[in-house]
């Protein structure tokens, strides 16, 4: 059924089917991410938004439409956290998407009415950094983290991952929030779209110029890494059953290291040298060193914390290191005292976890140097590009989406690795308990298959090493620092603007007549 422009222009002027739009807008980016990984959508995806933003009758309006298509992108690409929060997730959405207001109100102001030529070209730039500031912001880990940057949607894009190694993650999102500009222009600025089609263009040409230029990693070996994947088991001590099976199936197949998933001993290994040993032994029959991760209360320490703990075929080798970004809600609870009744609609964290205070670096037995990483950290870019920057070879982060298997969760997670690997350099494993674990190589493409949510498998992967730096991994979040100048400039241009501008005439009096005074001696 087709409805009329009339009568739709009608419903946008109503503020709640205005409103629904908003949200519905805001949510249609997470169609570029996996599990539906349409990455191509992404260039137009923010389009409807822009067009319902630039179109509204007040600046008022504007950041609102803002902060309701902010709260719609923030539900739809965490709506798997649903089953853990419940409706608690509707407030943590509306509070982070009030993030996206001031980027409504951008919108409009930089390309709404009649955009000149002018306006258009300083929008492709501008647009993106105010973009970019809400993603810094957001991306704080007492705020969620930066789960759903828009640049990770091109994960698997190789262009996108040349792009990352220059100027990571951030530069990648700059550049299709560009292009969605770009279309903007294209289809409201009649005088400009010249300039508007010359925008996208120069974005092809930059990434066509990364590609080329770009120095990439340059090969120093390979080294065999086996990832185990107990799948969804009935209890902890069946998972650590499984685990042990699995892992004694790479017996003779010349992995250097095993890599288990998170929380895949739920015991202090000192407290518990059964464990221990029995680690120990399968390090002994596969003639690799294991990395598990421990979920359990240290010996001598009050607190929960989770580890990385190395164990070879004497048992734990003394690397460990502790989780040191901890999930809101998951594993603490942030101000407990004034939202610990979110444990009672959902599955929040019952008992903080503790954190960890430095990032490790592991040294194998035959000098291959590993930065291990737990569960979300893998989202965080400067992670790996500190773990990089103290001489690590091979990344590896061990996760746990159990509690989300049949949602968007294990795919989304697992398309990070691929990242962090383009932009350090350095190849990445992503090994999970329940899926999808998948292996990276240097330039983030994928080595080997995943292994899917419903694999209960252990494989081993014949990965590239690489040695050399990044473009980002030497001079770090630079497009962060570029957009924050870019606003910066705008503001004291207008600023400046504003200062000059002609104050208004003053209204002439009104003409009056003096009676009785003018013809009169000594007046």
């Amino acid at each position: 059924m087709r409805i009329p422009l009339g009568r739709l222009r009608q419903l946008l002027l109503s503020p709640w089917w205005r409103g629904a739009a908003a949200l519905l807008a805001g949510a249609l980016p997470a169609l570029a991410f996996p599990a539906p990984s349409l990455w191509w959508f992404a260039y137009v995806a923010l389009v409807p938004w822009m067009l319902l933003v630039r179109a509204a009758p007040t600046a008022r309006r504007a950041a609102l439409d803002g902060w309701l298509g902010g709260t719609g992108f923030m539900i739809s690409v965490h709506h798997w956290l649903i089953p853990s929060l419940n409706v608690f997730i509707v407030v943590l959405a509306a509070l982070l998407g009030l993030l996206w207001a001031p980027w409504g109100w951008l919108v409009r102001w930089m390309l709404g009415g009649t955009a000149s030529a002018s306006r258009v070209a300083a929008s492709l730039v501008v647009v993106p950094s105010g973009w970019l500031m809400v993603e810094l912001v957001r991306s704080w880990q007492g705020l969620g983290g930066p789960w759903g940057l828009l640049g990770s949607s091109q994960w698997q894009v190789a262009p996108a991952l040349r792009l990352a190694s220059v100027g990571g993650v951030w530069l990648v999102s700059m550049l299709v929030v560009a292009v969605n500009t770009g279309a903007v222009g294209l289809l409201v600025a009649e005088s400009a779209r010249s300039t508007a089609a010359a925008g996208v263009v120069a974005c092809a040409v930059v990434t066509g110029a990364v590609w080329v230029w770009a120095p990439r990693p340059q090969d120093s070996g390979r080294t065999r890494v086996a990832v185990v994947q107990p799948g969804v088991t009935g209890s902890v001590g069946a998972r650590f059953t499984r685990s042990e099976t699995l892992t004694r199936q790479l017996t003779g197949r010349g992995a250097d290291l095993v890599v288990w998933g998170e929380s895949s001993v739920v015991h202090d290994l000192t407290a518990r040298p059964d464990l221990a040993s029995r680690v120990a032994k399968l390090s002994r029959e596969t003639g690799a060193d294991i990395l598990v991760n421990v979920d359990a209360q240290r010996s001598g320490t009050p607190g929960i914390y989770k580890s990385s703990v190395l164990v070879g075929p004497a048992g734990p080798t003394g690397d460990r290191y502790d989780k040191m970004r901890l999930v809101p809600f998951g594993e603490y609870i942030p101000a407990r005292s004034l939202l610990g009744w979110a444990t009672s609609v959902g599955r929040a964290a019952g008992e903080d976890r503790e954190r960890g205070t430095h990032q490790v670096v592991m040294t194998l037995p035959d000098g291959l140097r590993l930065g291990p990483l737990i569960c979300f950290e893998s989202a965080f870019p400067d992670m790996s590009r500190q773990l990089t920057r103290d001489g690590t070879q091979l990344l590896v982060d061990q996760s746990s989406t159990s509690s989300f298997q049949h949602s968007w969760a294990p795919e989304q997670h697992a398309s990070l690795a691929a990242l962090r690997a383009a932009e350090s350099g350095r190849p990445m494993v992503h090994a999970t308990l329940t899926g999808v674990s998948a292996v990276y190589g240097p330039d983030g493409r994928r080595v080997g298959s995943w292994l899917g949510t419903g694999r209960s498998a252990s494989e081993v992967y014949d990965i590239p090493l690489a040695h050399g730096t990044t473009l980002y991994v030497r001079f770090g979040d630079w497009p962060v620092h570029g957009a924050l100048a870019v606003l910066a400039v705008l503001c004291a241009f207008e600023g400046v603007r504003s200062i000059r501008r002609p104050a208004p005439e003053p209204a002439a009096p009104h003409a009056h007549t003096v009676r009785g005074s003018a013809g009169r001696p000594g007046h």
